[in-house]
């Protein structure tokens, strides 16, 4: 005869199926926001100390800080609003990836071409996307389940900010090496500006690319290179030669409005020699606005591809 347990006993359990781990941690909502805000702190606090303190030492950490953090919390974005089904393994894979696979691609083709002229930018343009393109590919080579127009653009973007990352870095290194010594003013001014103009570059760039490229590949996993990926890879090189070709033809633009005369050819006259107050205004409109005018560009050919993917 058995005996009921006495009131208050826990109950004992019986073993069940035991629910597998998720396969890669979860990033809690929000956290871009804390990543911008913390970011920033440092990146003054760093940038003050340096100044107060004149310490080298430091300036490693506050070139790394200002290059990575931007692109780093555009990621983070992604990521929370699109890509929580993709994984931080993909995402952090491409990111760096991009950062290093693409620049060290890129570089050795890139010296090659010294002399400004458009047909250089439009060189480095098909160089540099060519390279974050083969790089998306390289990551993803051994996950065929990765495909669609969302993945392509969250991916792309990894890719192409991780790329920016180190672009910038290496930029601000060459703004603070002079021959004069270390110049901090050089480093935070090429920083912030940098910082700024990060999330219209590579990584607005690379998303495009990445959603044509995803969105036709094959169930097997094997990409396709169709005449629609083709047309929008030259799309995004002509985005990215009008970018860097900017600041050339607002002097150009400048000049020629006001009948000032270009002492050297297109693109290699790095400033108009004594300026007046005409000239000075009219180089900032075209300057700013052409970016700007590229910039939405971007930025509308990638909502489009949004809407078109969620309807």
């Amino acid at each position: 005869m058995t005996h009921a347990p006495p009131p208050g006993t826990p109950k004992a359990r019986i073993p069940g199926p035991q629910q597998p781990p998720p396969p890669y941690p979860r990033i809690r909502a929000g956290l871009w926001r804390r990543c911008l805000g913390g970011g920033l702190a440092l990146w003054a606090l760093t940038a003050w100390v340096t100044h107060e303190t004149r310490d080298s030492t430091l300036l490693p950490t506050l070139i790394l800080l200002g290059s990575f953090l931007v692109p780093v919390v555009f990621v983070l974005w992604a990521y929370e609003r699109h890509g929580r089904d993709l994984g931080v393994s993909a995402i952090l894979g491409c990111f760096l990836a991009g950062g290093t696979l693409g620049v060290l691609g890129a570089a050795p083709t890139e010296s090659h071409l010294l002399r400004p002229s458009l047909g250089t930018f439009l060189g480095v343009g098909l160089i540099e996307e060519a390279a974050k393109l083969a790089t998306l590919v390289f990551v993803l080579r051994s996950q065929p389940g990765i495909r669609g127009t969302r993945a392509g653009l969250v991916l792309g973007a990894a890719v192409g900010f991780g790329f920016a990352a180190l672009e910038s870095a290496g930029y601000a290194f060459n703004a603070a090496a002079s021959t004069a010594g270390v110049s901090l003013r050089a480093l935070l001014e090429t920083e912030i500006l940098r910082g700024v103009l990060a999330p219209f570059g590579h990584g607005l760039w690379t998303a495009i690319t990445g959603a044509a490229l995803l969105s036709r590949r094959r169930l097997s996993g094997r990409f396709r290179v169709t005449a629609p990926i083709a047309g929008t890879c030259l799309g995004v090189c002509l985005l990215h030669t009008l970018w860097d070709s900017t600041h050339g033809l607002a002097i150009w633009g400048a000049a020629r409005l006001t009948g000032a005369g270009l002492d050297q050819p297109l693109f290699t006259q790095p400033y108009l020699a004594r300026p007046n107050g005409m000239q000075e205004h009219l180089f900032t409109l075209f300057s700013v606005g052409g970016l700007a005018l590229v910039a939405l560009a971007g930025v509308g050919w990638v909502r489009s591809l949004t809407r078109r993917d969620l309807s």
